[in-house]
């Protein structure tokens, strides 16, 4: 594969979301054929995009702001949080519960 003219960074980010997807998908799950790969990779991609903590912008996920900080040690100690399943267990979501 050729990069554009004028991108030279192109390949690295490509491989390290390659590298990420085998990582955290591929090498845990078993795909049945071409339909069942198209959905997992578009699971992977949602919540790699929405949910999905990146290192390299301040632990923040890639669509959406950091949430306030909690800062009340009474209210961490009464901190409900539901896990939410893809790909079953796979990958896994967590969000605090209202």
């Amino acid at each position: 594969m050729l990069t554009g003219v004028g991108m030279p960074r192109m390949n690295a980010v490509m491989e390290r979301w390659v590298q990420t997807c085998r990582r955290e998908l591929l090498d845990r799950s078993l795909i049945w054929n071409q339909r069942h790969l198209l959905h997992a990779l578009w699971e992977f991609e949602t919540f790699y995009n929405e949910h999905r903590p990146h290192q390299g912008i301040g632990n923040a996920r890639s669509l959406q702001p950091l949430p306030p900080p909690i800062v009340d040690p009474a209210e961490v100690a009464h901190l409900k949080v539901r896990r939410h399943q893809r790909l079953g267990g796979i990958l896994n979501e967590y969000r605090h519960a209202a």
